[in-house]
């Protein structure tokens, strides 16, 4: 059973070697406006989601550049010695989970108070790079229409 459990692990390594990932805990923006950031990289290659994260007007997208940048740098310790113009690195996943909340009173009129909810936010980014399985269903697929 020792083996079994040492196989998978090695598995698991062999997996997690092209996988590299960031986490950006209580950051202190509404997760519904970083959902929005969130997803205008999604999916995109790395190059094309940090200039679009660069260029973008929202507070929120400086947080996740730096974020991915993070990602990017976890990717190269990993993968000594390789570039990233060789690989097609891409945001695989991007998870953006509702963190703690600083509950505030503001005053009100007659007397009362508001309550001020200050939300903050998880956010994970993972990177993977596109294999040669992962693009070879799609080849055959085209050829087959064709």
């Amino acid at each position: 059973m020792g083996a079994r459990k040492r196989n998978s692990a090695e598995e698991r390594k062999e997996i997690m070697k092209d996988i590299s990932f960031a986490k950006l805990n209580d950051c202190p923006t509404s997760p519904r406006k970083m959902r929005l950031v969130a997803d205008m990289i999604r999916g995109k290659k790395v190059e094309s989601a940090l200039s679009s994260l660069k260029f973008s007007t929202k507070e929120a997208s400086v947080r996740m550049h730096k974020l991915l940048m993070s990602a990017i740098s976890n990717w190269q310790a990993k993968n000594e010695g390789e570039r990233i113009e060789d690989h097609d690195l891409f945001v695989k996943e991007v998870h953006v989970d509702s963190g703690r909340q600083l509950k505030r009173l503001r005053t009100a009129p007659q007397g009362r108070g508001a309550r001020i909810r200050k939300r903050s936010n998880h956010i994970t980014v993972v990177l993977d790079t596109k294999s040669e399985l992962q693009a070879a269903p799609a080849t055959t697929e085209e050829e087959t229409n064709q």
